[in-house]
């Protein structure tokens, strides 16, 4: 009976000491990840205050862009995209970037409508007509909630004009490139969705919760043509500048981005 007890209570400090290196383990991969990381992201938003942003074209925030429960929030009333003649846009002003990648946390109402900017410079009307835009919106109910027909019509959309087209879906570089609708995982209007943007100038990817959705190469011979057929040919600036700030859309939408980080490249 001795040998039994002794040889049990063997077993579980056998065991016990398994488990704890598993934990001691982990935690020093933990560590590690965390070790990483500080040294190659920068935080652009630090999850208590506004430091570092600013209004596009102004110096200091906008009416509506606070911090709420955690999140760089444009608290405000959903606006309808006939109504709609331009934002609050905001800049993160305290640094230029070049080749990076950007990863963020975001999520919107129904029928909500944001984006990101990068390369973005001040001195124009509005970020659009200069910098790229990795497009947010309510894939789903956008087009039943607002009228986009004169809009489209406007971009030569004469086929279903009241639909929200494929280059003006999330995850597209709006206006430019489609998202790959079949790698495409949007969450629900109201949940968190993860966005990621990688920029260098061989190659340009856009990923959505953890799918890539587009790549391409920017000023190509493909690119300049995208950029003079459509919606920016008489925008001689679009996407031109190799370096700029990040900024993010007021479109007449509540909108809420956490977790906004940025390694160089």
């Amino acid at each position: 009976m001795k040998k039994t007890i002794v040889l049990f209570l063997f077993t579980l400090v056998l065991a016990s000491c398994k488990t704890e290196k598993k934990k001691e383990a982990k935690a020093a991969e933990s560590t590690n990840d965390a070790v990483a990381e500080t040294d190659d992201w920068i935080y652009l938003f630090d999850g208590k205050t506004t430091t570092g942003w600013r209004a596009y074209n102004g110096e200091t925030l906008p009416p509506g862009w606070v911090v709420k429960d955690g999140a760089l929030t444009f608290d405000t009333e959903l606006g309808l995209e006939q109504n709609y003649k331009g934002g609050k846009d905001i800049i993160y002003g305290t640094e230029e970037f070049e080749n990076f990648e950007l990863y963020l946390e975001w999520k919107l109402p129904k029928g909500g409508n944001s984006g990101i900017f990068y390369h973005l410079k001040e001195g124009y009307d509005g970020p659009p007509v200069v910098s790229p835009e990795y497009q947010l919106i309510d894939d789903e109910n956008y087009a039943e909630i607002h009228d986009l027909t004169a809009y489209n019509k406007s971009l030569g959309y004469t086929v279903k004009p009241e639909e929200l087209k494929p280059l003006q879906q999330t995850g597209a570089d709006y206006a430019m490139h489609p998202p790959d609708a079949s790698e495409k995982v949007l969450h629900p209007v109201g949940e968190w969705n993860s966005s990621k943007i990688v920029f260098t100038p061989e190659r340009v990817e856009h990923w959505l919760n953890g799918k890539k959705l587009l790549s391409f190469k920017p000023w190509s011979k493909e690119w300049y043509e995208k950029k003079n057929s459509d919606k920016w040919k008489n925008s001689k600036d679009y996407g031109k500048f190799k370096t700029g700030y990040i900024g993010l859309q007021d479109h007449s939408s509540p909108i809420w981005f956490r977790n906004i980080k940025i390694r160089k490249l």
